[in-house]
């Protein structure tokens, strides 16, 4: 089973892709900006009161200390998918936006 997890309206549920669709991107709501790289989406997330996370090498990590949620994205942005763009989304619903690219 492959897809996309989507939170719509209060629910979650699995949206299968089809190969050939179009790339997503993430848009930064406030300034209607496309994220392009990490350093770009590092400051949105450092002023949103996220702090980087050091404990994976592997890994580009973030959490803020008012919860348990933890932002995990591989450190090549190249490697940035969907599947973590909406995990942005989920963390921070009223700064970010999944689109189509």
């Amino acid at each position: 089973m492959s897809g996309v997890w989507v939170f719509k309206n209060g629910v979650v549920r699995l949206e299968n892709q089809a190969s050939g669709d179009s790339r997503k991107a993430l848009l930064y709501l406030p300034s209607n900006e496309v994220i392009t790289s990490y350093s770009s989406l590092e400051r949105k997330l450092l002023n949103h009161g996220w702090e980087r996370y050091y404990e994976d090498p592997d890994l580009l990590q973030f959490h803020k200390r008012s919860c348990i949620d933890l932002i995990s994205l591989p450190k090549d942005f190249s490697r940035f998918r969907s599947m973590h763009m909406f995990d942005i989304v989920i963390k921070n619903r009223d700064m970010f936006k999944v689109i189509d690219g």
